[in-house]
């Protein structure tokens, strides 16, 4: 999969107009008590953080830039974890978001941050893994223009903004969070926008839960004729590790995978590293922190194997 986004990004690389959001803030209250002293990015999937898939997803879109807003008592615990990015050639700064008030609001606590580029957001807990999925994450980023948010299937569309569509299947509405839902496809936490995006997160007002919400946002530019709903077919696989349930369901499913084949899921040296944004030496250097550890065993073998052939 790595293999495959580098070279369909190879002629993009250097043109590095879009940086990666991640948000990471929140109070976890569903996922409560775990969540009283850790924060649900924080969370082990398996064998790693929760945030290290989110990363890796906008990693696998090329991005090179991030910005990690966070709770007031979190920003230790990430700059412990994922430091400046410098490990894995790629920069990451933190902001604090003191006051949960919506999904949209990461662009106003970002707007310094993406300056006069276009910009990915993803949310902190999202789980996203399929085949296809680089190039889906290729042709996205590289679009200057509107937006790109994705759509997928589910089975309590409730819960979520959910697609309206008339019946030619173009997008009519986005409906957050409907008592009675026209269909059963929820955006997902992965968006993709042009510079217009600061513009257009300044016009939102807080809806009735008195949060500035993602779904005014992108139908401000569904209004504009700027949106683009992509729907995710059966070989992607999006999870919202949110609930109880949901991070037991993607712990389960990491490990089956990567029980089954040799290949690892979120693995941000992995990527930097076939990326080229790192070499050898300093993978090797990432390698001493796991010294004794199977996961640094993986990303030892990955320099063996390679000299092998």
């Amino acid at each position: 999969m790595v293999n495959q986004i580098k070279e369909n990004f190879n002629n993009f690389m250097n043109d590095n107009y879009r940086k990666g959001i991640i948000l990471a803030g929140g109070k976890g209250t569903r996922l409560r008590p775990i969540t009283f002293s850790v924060c649900k990015q924080l969370l082990p999937l398996y064998n790693k953080p929760a945030i290290y898939y989110p990363l890796t997803t906008l990693m696998l879109s090329g991005i090179r830039e991030f910005l990690i807003i966070v709770n007031p008592g979190d920003l230790n615990s990430f700059k412990s974890l994922l430091g400046n990015g410098e490990h894995l050639g790629i920069t990451i700064s933190y902001k604090i978001q003191k006051k949960p008030d919506g999904i949209a609001q990461a662009f106003t606590i970002g707007e310094e941050f993406i300056g006069e580029s276009c910009v990915a957001l993803i949310l902190g807990d999202n789980f996203f893994y399929g085949n296809s999925l680089p190039d889906i994450l290729v042709k996205s980023s590289k679009e200057k223009e509107g937006a790109t948010i994705f759509a997928s299937e589910v089975i309590d569309p409730e819960r979520y903004g959910v697609v309206d569509f008339d019946k030619d299947f173009k997008v009519r509405s986005i409906i957050e969070k409907p008592k009675d839902p026209k269909t059963n496809f929820a955006i997902t936490g992965l968006y993709f926008y042009d510079n217009k995006v600061v513009e257009y997160s300044k016009l939102l007002k807080p809806s009735k839960r008195g949060e500035l919400e993602i779904t005014d946002l992108n139908m401000i530019y569904l209004k504009n004729k700027e949106l683009d709903v992509t729907l995710f077919g059966r070989a992607i696989i999006w999870h919202d590790t949110g609930t109880f349930d949901s991070l037991f369901e993607t712990a389960s499913l990491v490990k089956s995978i990567e029980n089954k084949q040799r290949s690892r899921i979120g693995c941000p040296e992995e990527i930097a590293w076939r990326m080229g944004w790192i070499n050898n030496d300093e993978l090797m250097s990432s390698i001493k922190k796991y010294k004794g550890n199977e996961y640094g065993k993986y990303l030892k073998d990955l320099i063996y194997q390679e000299n092998m052939f």
